[in-house]
């Protein structure tokens, strides 16, 4: 029996498992999901000498990142992303990684604005999730502004308040199950019919940053379809 996993902490959050296992049981394959739930990413090494049927696993966050260390070899998009979601184990446990996420976020995005003239995007965050969606509005020829609690610019917002057309994209973790009370401190009240606001976040299906946003008229879509686009994404790596 083939494994493969998802490396991240928590995982309580997370969909993978029940999603991959599903997959497994449809599709009649002989393989299994393990969640790794770790602290540090420095028990990686250990995960793979005591899983020795390891093909392969998928990463969130906090470690899309400070995974390249551990990384024998990186695609040419993850590369420019910045971030990796998807490492293979090769026949001599070298690690090779690539980003799907781009991938999922490029279909949602497409879905999210079809039929709109986004003039604009914010992104909230500077996670690995937030590279992949630079990625994908660079290519789109969308301007974006990232608006990070390291600098003033979560406040600059809130003075000026949003525009027509603009996309507005969290890509942090912040009203994520279990703390689906949470919200980002965003001038919500200037939204309006014409903005678009995406939430990675899939869990819980329905998010405070939406649920605000669409108060005042905003469209709102949450993480689901760019997870099943990345994850099916995934599954073509690691099943090479």
């Amino acid at each position: 029996m083939k494994t493969f996993g998802l490396i991240g902490h928590p995982l309580s959050h997370s969909f993978s498992k029940a999603y991959f296992d599903n997959k497994f049981k449809k599709e009649h394959l002989d393989c299994r999901f393990t969640n790794f739930d770790i602290e540090k990413l420095d028990k990686l090494e250990e995960i793979i000498k005591q899983n020795s049927d390891l093909q392969g696993f998928t990463i969130t966050h906090p470690y899309k990142k400070e995974i390249f260390q551990y990384l024998y070899s990186v695609d040419a998009d993850a590369k420019e992303i910045g971030a990796v979601n998807v490492v293979k184990i090769d026949a001599n446990r070298k690690l090779h990684g690539f980003n799907t996420d781009y991938i999922g976020f490029q279909g949602l995005l497409e879905e999210a604005t079809a039929n709109r003239n986004i003039k604009k995007a914010y992104i909230c965050g500077t996670g690995g999730a937030s590279e992949a969606v630079k990625f994908v509005l660079k290519n789109k020829n969308i301007k974006f502004d990232i608006l990070s609690r390291k600098n003033d610019s979560y406040q600059r917002l809130k003075t000026a308040g949003f525009n027509d057309n603009e996309l507005i994209v969290n890509a942090t973790p912040v009203g994520m199950y279990p703390n689906s009370g949470e919200s980002l401190d965003l001038p919500y009240a200037t939204a309006n019919e014409t903005n678009v606001f995406i939430d990675l976040i899939y869990n819980p299906e329905t998010t405070k940053f939406m649920a605000e946003a669409k108060k005042h008229g905003a469209k709102t879509y949450n993480g689901l379809i760019m997870l099943q686009l990345q994850a099916e994404a995934a599954w073509k790596i690691l099943n090479k």
